[in-house]
Parts: C-alpha cells; sequence; structure tokens
C-alpha cells in the first residue's frame, strides 16, 4: 500500500509483493545512504503503530480511572487518532511532493511522541482526546514523504523490496504494541507507577504511554544523518507528467462504478473488522476468560507479528501467478476469496469455550485480515489509467481509514454497550461484527468480478 495519503491501514507488505517492475536498469545501485534510510524509516513506522496501538492493552485500567464506557473509550482509540490523521493525509503528501520529507517526516516523529507521552500526563478524557489527536497529527507526517524519499533512495528495480521491507512496521509494531505494552503496564502496576522531575506521581497506564512515547525523540537524532534525496523527476524531467484533471477522474469514477465501488467497499469493510479486532481483541481475552494482561498482549502480538505478516507476503505473492496463469481477475477475486474465508475463524473465535481455542483461530483469522490489502492495491492498479493512480490510491485510503482506524473499534464498542448492554458480552460484539460485514464485502466483490474482467479485456 504505497501510502500517498494515510498508513493505516492495513499493512502494504501485500501490495509492495504483489507489485511487478518492468525497469530494465536492475544495474543501477541504490542512493548513497539508502538502506540506513530504510532502516530509520523502519523503526519509526514500527514506533508509530506501538504509539498508536498501545491503548488496546491498557483498555481496563484507562475506564477504571477515567470512569469512562467502551463506546467512550473507542472515541480516545480511534475518533481522536483518525480525525486529523485521515484529513491531513493529503495535504502532506502534496507537501512532500515539493517541500524537504526528512524535515516533514522529522517534525512529525517528534510530535508523536511528544504528543503520546504527553497522553501519559492525562487526567481527564479531554486531555487524553486532545493528545490521541496530537499522535494522530504527528504520524500522517510519516508515509507520504517516507514512501517519496524511499522511491527516490531506490532504483525502480529494488523499490518493491524496499516498500515491503518498510511496511513490516504495520504488523510488527501492531503487535509490539500489545506485547511491549502489557510488559511495560505489568511492570508500572507492580511498581505503582513511577514519580517524575516536576510532575509528581504518574500512574502505571500513564507511565506505559511515555515509557513508548519517548523512544521517538532518539530516532529524531538519528534522522538527522539522512541526506534529503534527490528527486527522480529532477534527474528525468522527460518522465514528469500531468495527472489527470478531477473532472477527467471523477468521470472514470462513475463510468466503472460497479468496479471502484466492489474493490473499495469490500476493502474498508475488511478494514472495519481489521481494526475492531486490534482495538478489542486483548480486552476479550482479559474479561471473558481471565487472561493476564501482559499475557494476553504477548499471545496476541506475536500473533499479530507472525500471522499478520505471513498474510501480508504469502497472500500478495499468490497473486501474480495466478494472473500468469490466466486468472486476470486474480485481485479482485482474492478479495472475494477472502471475505469468505475469514468469518469462520473471526465469528467462531470469541465465542470458543477456552482462551485457547480463541488464540489458535485468531492465527488464520490475522493470516487473512493482513492479507487483503495487497490483492485490493493491485486491483485498482491494473485497472486505473496512469494518470489517476495516485488519485485512486489515496481515494482508496482515504475509505479504509475512515471506516477502520475512525469506526472499526467504535462499532464493537457500540455493539457492547448499546445492543447487549454488558461489559462481558464483548465476544458477541466480536462475533456479530463477521457476521455482518463479510457477506457485504463478499458480495461487493463479487458483483465488481465481470466489469472487472471486462474493462482488462477491453485495454
Amino acid at each position: 500500500m504505497s501510502e500517498t495519503t494515510t498508513a493505516a491501514t492495513p499493512n502494504t507488505v501485500g501490495a509492495a509483493a504483489t507489485a511487478a517492475t518492468n525497469d530494465t536498469s536492475v544495474d543501477e545501485k541504490p542512493a548513497p545512504g539508502a538502506y540506513y534510510a530504510l532502516g530509520v524509516l523502519l523503526a519509526a513506522y514500527i514506533l508509530s503503530f506501538v504509539d498508536r496501538n498501545v491503548m488496546a492493552v491498557l483498555i481496563g485500567p484507562i475506564r477504571d480511572d477515567l470512569q469512562i464506557s467502551d463506546f467512550q473509550y473507542s472515541l480516545l482509540h480511534g475518533f481522536a487518532f483518525s480525525m486529523f490523521y485521515i484529513v491531513l493525509g493529503i495535504p502532506i503528501a502534496r507537501l512532500a511532493d515539493h517541500g524537504n520529507r526528512k524535515w516533514i517526516v522529522t517534525i512529525g516523529i517528534f510530535l508523536w511522541s511528544v504528543m503520546c507521552c504527553l497522553c501519559g500526563l492525562a487526567r481527564s478524557v479531554a486531555t487524553l482526546f486532545v493528545a490521541r489527536i496530537g499522535v494522530g497529527v504527528g504520524e500522517a507526517a510519516l508515509s507520504p514523504p517516507a514512501f517519496s524519499m524511499l522511491s527516490d533512495l531506490f532504483p525502480p528495480a529494488r523499490q518493491a523490496r524496499a516498500f515491503a521491507i518498510y511496511s513490516l512496521g504495520v504488523t510488527v509494531g501492531g503487535g509490539l504494541s500489545a506485547i511491549i505494552g502489557g510488559f511495560v503496564y505489568k511492570y508500572f502496576a507492580a511498581t505503582g507507577g513511577a514519580t517524575l522531575p516536576l510532575l509528581g506521581h504518574v500512574g502505571p497506564w500513564q507511565m506505559t504511554f511515555v515509557s513508548v512515547g519517548a523512544p521517538g525523540l532518539l530516532l529524531v537524532v538519528l534522522l538527522g544523518f539522512i541526506r534529503e534525496p534527490q528527486r527522480r523527476l529532477d534527474r528525468d524531467p522527460a518522465s514528469a507528467g500531468d495527472g489527470a484533471s478531477l473532472a477527467e477522474f471523477w468521470a472514470w469514477l462513475v463510468r466503472h462504478k460497479r468496479i471502484y465501488i466492489g474493490v473499495m467497499g469490500a476493502n474498508s469493510l475488511l478494514t472495519v473488522m481489521t481494526y475492531g479486532m486490534l482495538a478489542w481483541f486483548i480486552e476479550f481475552l482479559i474479561r471473558t476468560y481471565g487472561v493476564p494482561r501482559e499475557s494476553a498482549g504477548l499471545q496476541f502480538g506475536l500473533i499479530n507479528i507472525i500471522a499478520g505478516s505471513l498474510g501480508a507476503l504469502v497472500i500478495g505473492w499468490l497473486v501474480q501467478p495466478m494472473v500468469s496463469r490466466g486468472i486476470s481477475d486474480a485481485p479482485a477475486r482474492m478479495l472475494l476469496v477472502i471475505a469468505c474465508l475469514v468469518a469462520l475463524p473471526t465469528t467462531i473465535g470469541p465465542l470458543c469455550p477456552t482462551p485457547q481455542l480463541a488464540i489458535l483461530l485468531a492465527c488464520p483469522a490475522m493470516f487473512l485480515l493482513n492479507g487483503f490489502y495487497g490483492p485490493g492495491v493491485t486491483a485498482l492498479q491494473a485497472i486505473t489509467p496512469n494518470r489517476m493512480k495516485a488519485q485512486v490510491t489515496a481515494l482508496s485510503l482515504f475509505f479504509a481509514n475512515l471506516f477502520g482506524l475512525a469506526l472499526g473499534p467504535t462499532i464493537v464498542a457500540m455493539l457492547t454497550d448499546f445492543l447487549f448492554g454488558d461489559d462481558q458480552y464483548l465476544r458477541y460484539s466480536l462475533a456479530l461484527l463477521p457476521v455482518v460485514l463479510c457477506p457485504l464485502a463478499a458480495l461487493l466483490a463479487w458483483q465488481a468480478l465481470r466489469p472487472y474482467r471486462e474493462l482488462l479485456e477491453a485495454r
């Protein structure tokens, strides 16, 4: 998922894995310092997901301390973070096309790290809400400039691999947020928190935010050693071209609305499921089975890192051989297959009688939920004219983030609070989500297959 707007979404490993390049300059070497920059940007991407998702392992303590419901908590987790994260993605991407990308990333990391630490100093819902907004604003400044920098640091023949490595930050960071958050909270819960200079006593869940936010300040220093790369269009002005006008873009979308509504709609609904599970699965293990917080974080974190990363890579790599064998609609068809397959583990898992079975079924669930975005991006890229690809990617990411980041955690909480009316019924909220969303996602993907094939044949 080449994040021209935001990252978030579901990971981009599969998108990079399914991307193919026809570039013949295989012998062109990366720019000096390219691998150092890739390492620092990967570390930043990992840390961004740690900082945004660490709340998922702190739901209980935050609710108890602030005396809020699941629904109110979900607004802190999803809506507060995403409200500016989504909106600022496109203008920051445009700024990255013209400004100094290294400094945009540096300012973004500094801002979200400071705001994550300020989450730890929050004493009310309002202050925590504002701090979460700040985290989202800072993180919006990472991926658009990062992808742009990597595309200039690495030659076209090596970009897919660089993008795939960078995009591992999604699953690795998401998993580490659960693991690190659980153990850091356990440590400070045992010590009763900590006393900080000038600030006084800070509680366990607050210190967890401070602990995961502070390392970002080190990354700010490491970024100082990266040189702003020369843009490839500057080296080859002939390769620059004007993008399609807004009128042309919308006319194309309307003409092929069944395809775009189908692919983007299925992608967005699967994103809702992904973020709903990421936000609430750890708390489900704690409430339903009494699993210790650090143990729940460790187990789900490892599943996210291992099964999630494998899903993104394996499913992404499966698409190209299918296309080579004549299955031209393989990318869109893969969305349909995933929507059908993921319904089973995500519905049965929360209803299992033991935590072991629930965790076991979470493995195929995370494998599939981290694998759908690559085929989705590939499907859109394959049928979209070159002059419109960036705009289509931005639009797809906008809807995926709008539904996934903003609504995913909140829909689960609304079911728990307003439909079931009992915190212990969280398992039924998680189980109900795929019952509704998977058939809708499958239907949207299915109705797009025929026009998708016809458009490919026409081109």
